[in-house]
């Protein structure tokens, strides 16, 4: 086993380690671990106490040490270590040979205090005012920000609530971070909205019901998908919405089909013929509105138009609510028994409704002092990760490049192994980062040449050590070239 001592501590007396991996900078004694219990003191050397994670291609065999063949196999940095302050070479700075291509891999776990969670909700359901603050056991680790298409969006973490409030807001908020990014579930509140029980890739608790259906779209994108199915067995629709209500005879879906106006009017503000918004409060109960009382959104029912035995189907974005009623005499809605076909199409809206699931993204700034890790001259890697020249990946998966200035970067934490997050006091998260290019750019880039160890010559030290895990079927091979 190599001496690494040099890269990650220093020995004092008494047998003690000073652990410099992050600003804390430990002093472990012999058998302990330090305060992130991710280093400890083996024997007077400075250990990583999880192993190094190992990713293993399910297809791609090549030659190996001893002559025989064995799995492409790329090093991620979980369980690497960091060299933070980054004023020394990365852990590891890997050549391997992939598709006949010389590449380096430079592997470290980078300590992010620039980095925050993009939480997607898939529901219909109003969690709270956007912008309204979101707490863990008390304190604010996040807000809510702008909807998207058929989710909720939060944004958790950040470098304001780790290090710009209170100490136990900082650590509140790195907990709560290294959970949801570490695939556990957490306990979070919105002022002013719902309790919400988040875990990625399961379905959202919402005030202790899960929620089963994203919806299908908006009121209006409803019309337009079921128009044609509803047309002959319904004279209007109405399909509730919290963003846009859609009103089958007035949309233009029911003008192609020409059928008849039905006259009912329902409340809120127009926008385009047959889209309605604000016809209620958000809330928890039908597309997203605070009604459990469909009726109540229609305003008018004008005479001129509407007649008697008129059937009207009013019906949620996910299909989960829905109502029958045929206008009496008086042309008032009254309830009845929902006919075969009109329930089939309802049904068809459940069908079409996608799982509803909790998703969380890891967004950080790798702009810092770890590139000094990788290079000498940081801009220069800077510059060939903006233009495409180096590949970046946070334990083997893929990442989303923001545009613009710096690094930053975003990843699903599901595609990520197991154990890829760890957190250290300051308060902060660590995250595992390979920048993967051609030897020969290393090189142009200033990298630390004289820090480079084969694939070969690594897995014979660490390999029956390591943790072996498999490449997710469908992800790209991250050892590759851009």
């Amino acid at each position: 086993m190599s001496d690494r001592t040099a890269i990650f501590g220093a020995a004092e007396a008494d047998g003690i380690v000073r652990c410099d991996a992050c600003p804390v900078l430990c002093r472990i004694r012999p058998g302990r671990a330090g305060a992130c219990h991710r280093y400890a003191n083996e024997d007077g050397r400075l250990i990583r106490t999880d192993p190094l994670v190992l990713l293993q291609s399910a297809e791609q065999v090549v030659p190996f040490l001893d002559g025989g063949e064995n799995r492409e196999t790329f090093v991620t940095a979980i369980g690497a270590g960091t060299t933070y302050p980054d004023y020394k070479p990365a852990p590891f700075i890997v050549q391997s040979r992939h598709a006949g291509i010389d590449t380096i891999t430079v592997v470290t776990e980078g300590i992010f205090s620039y980095c925050g969670l993009k939480a997607k909700i898939d529901t219909d359901r109003h969690l709270g005012p956007e912008a309204a603050p979101i707490r863990h056991q008390g304190e604010q680790i996040g807000h809510v920000t702008t909807a998207e298409y058929g989710s909720q969006m939060l944004s958790i973490g950040g470098v304001r609530h780790l290090t710009g409030g209170s100490k136990r807001e900082g650590m509140t908020t790195c907990a709560a971070m290294l959970a949801l990014a570490g695939k556990q579930a957490i306990e979070v509140s919105i002022d002013g909205g719902a309790t919400l029980i988040l875990q990625a890739g399961q379905a959202p608790i919402v005030n202790g019901v899960p929620e089963a259906r994203m919806r299908v779209g908006c009121g209006s994108a409803a019309i337009g998908i079921f128009a044609q199915q509803w047309q002959g067995h319904a004279d209007e629709v109405i399909v509730v919405d919290d963003h846009i209500t859609g009103v089958l005879t007035e949309h233009q879906a029911g003008k192609c089909l020409d059928m008849r106006p039905a006259g009912i009017r329902v409340r809120g503000r127009r926008s385009t013929p047959g889209r309605y918004f604000q016809v209620a409060h958000p809330g928890t109960g039908w597309g997203g509105t605070d009604i459990s009382e469909p009726l109540s959104i229609i305003e008018s029912v004008d005479p001129k138009l509407a007649w008697p035995g008129l059937r009207l189907l009013m019906t949620s974005t996910t299909g989960e609510d829905a109502a029958w009623f045929v206008l009496d005499e008086a042309l008032r809605p009254v309830p009845a028994a929902m006919p075969p076909d009109i329930a089939a199409t309802v049904a068809r809206i459940g069908e079409n409704c996608e799982p509803a699931l909790t998703s969380i993204l890891f967004m950080a700034g790798a702009g810092g002092s770890l590139r000094a890790g990788v290079t000498d001259n940081p801009i220069l890697l800077t510059t060939a990760v903006q233009d495409g020249r180096v590949r970046i990946t946070m334990g083997g998966a893929p990442c989303t490049l923001w545009p613009g200035g710096g690094i930053t970067i975003m990843a699903d934490v599901l595609a990520m192994p197991d154990g890829s997050f760890g957190s250290v006091p300051t308060p902060a998260l660590v995250a595992p980062l390979e920048f993967t290019m051609p030897a020969a750019l290393y090189a142009a880039l200033g990298g630390h040449m004289g820090h480079v160890v084969s694939i070969e010559a690594l897995l014979a030290e660490y390999a029956a050590n390591a943790r072996h895990d498999r490449l997710p079927e469908g992800m790209p091979w991250p050892g590759a070239a851009p």
